[in-house]
């Protein structure tokens, strides 16, 4: 697949300070790798939403009394730690 894009002078400026800072070759490989940063990052944000629903989840069953805790120092002294 052959894409042509015009992203405008800043763009084309950084591009061109990360080829000559040599993390890229071409401009090419500067869009590639921001690409697949940018895909990562939207996993991460994805995962971090996914923890966070799981958090809140857990967090509410505690309020509730759905879920009994037990402090750090009683739990050691419960196992003999």
């Amino acid at each position: 697949m052959s894409l042509n894009v015009n992203l405008g002078t800043p763009y084309e400026t950084r591009i061109n300070e990360i080829i000559e800072k040599g993390y890229a070759a071409t401009q090419t490989e500067v869009i590639r790798q921001a690409i697949m940063y940018y895909a990562t990052f939207l996993e991460d944000q994805e995962e971090i939403r996914l923890l966070n629903k799981g958090i809140s989840a857990d967090m509410k069953d505690i309020k509730s009394g759905k879920v009994k805790t037990v402090a750090h120092d009683e739990l050691k002294k419960k196992l003999g730690l």
